[in-house]
């Protein structure tokens, strides 16, 4: 390790150890995903939101509401005008920015100690859905209280169903009721279910490889097919734990809920509605999930190359 000394004519100072160049390279490399994280966020709220507004409508609302995504979808409209698919909005903005700045700057990073702090080392499936299961519970705990708000407001269907006036006065009540940690209502859910992040991120390089290795496609193209069927094939495994979710965070806010457990909410789901109820709003869900997480991982990428060629 080399060490700069700096010795005015009057003062001496005490040596100042400085990184080597690659050290510095490395540890600039740790941030990376955190950086190219944001822009991934903020893609996904632009595409995806319409559509999960759907999906959480469609999972927490009785058969009888609505007859199915289409169904829902023109109600939706028809009733509340375009802008209520951007009901609940403002959370994610902030919220997806910083949580897939988390999600994917942890991710990068869990690689990257899996690699032996080598990025030219290619992981295996396997461990790319380990590094994968470490970022979705790292991120677990800043989603829970976003995706909490954000599902509250996305229900608000008219005046007589409207509770809150914003995100902030859905926070300010469910802390009034419950204590800060009433923001965290459906943590175990959240936990569990991005605990299936093992999935999106061993199947995404299962499918990266295969494209790589069988088509003359650019890398961009392989980041978004293999990013959107790597989120599809997450999605079959993990709906049922999401409905799970939202359906405990969206339960009437008293002290007493319905679901004071995931096991309650997993019997009176199959109690009332059988198998199927854990596939309710799947098809928006699957609709959204490609487009979404196919630009969204695009963009970190993308973000990501062009963050090394600055470093370079």
């Amino acid at each position: 390790m080399s060490v700069s000394i700096s010795s005015p004519p009057t003062t001496a100072l005490k040596p100042v150890p400085t990184l080597p160049p690659s050290e510095n390279k490395a540890n600039q490399k740790k941030f990376h995903g955190f950086v190219a994280g944001v822009t991934s966020g903020v893609t996904k709220l632009v595409v995806g939101h319409p559509f999960d507004t759907i999906k959480v409508r469609m999972q927490t609302s009785g058969a009888d509401r609505f007859r199915g995504p289409w169904h829902c979808l023109t109600e939706t409209i028809r009733k509340e005008g375009p802008r209520a698919l951007y009901k609940g909005a403002t959370p994610p903005l902030i919220g997806w920015a910083f949580m897939d700045s988390v999600m994917l700057g942890s991710l990068s990073y869990y690689r990257l100690i899996l690699q032996g702090g080598d990025p030219n080392v290619r992981l295996t499936p396997f461990w790319s859905g380990v590094a994968g299961i470490g970022a979705g519970v790292t991120v677990s705990f800043i989603a829970a209280p976003i995706e909490h708000i954000k599902a509250r407001l996305q229900i608000q269907y008219d005046a007589k169903t409207k509770l809150y006036a914003g995100p902030i006065d859905c926070a300010r009540q469910l802390v009034r009721n419950n204590g800060v940690t009433g923001l965290w209502k459906g943590l175990s859910a959240t936990l569990w279910f991005r605990s299936w992040f093992f999935m999106w991120w061993c199947s995404y390089e299962i499918y990266a490889t295969q494209m790589r290795k069988y088509t003359n496609m650019s890398e961009a193209a392989v980041n978004f097919w293999a990013g959107g069927l790597g989120a599809n094939t997450f999605w079959v495994f993990a709906f049922p734990c999401d409905v799970v979710k939202n359906k405990i965070m969206t339960q009437p806010d008293v002290k007493n809920p319905p679901f004071p457990s995931m096991v309650s909410c997993f019997k009176h789901i199959y109690r009332t509605d059988g198998l199927k109820g854990f596939y309710r709003g799947f098809l928006p869900c699957l609709l959204r999930a490609f487009p979404t997480n196919a630009c969204a991982l695009t963009s970190f990428e993308l973000t990501m190359r062009w963050l090394r060629k600055i470093d370079e």
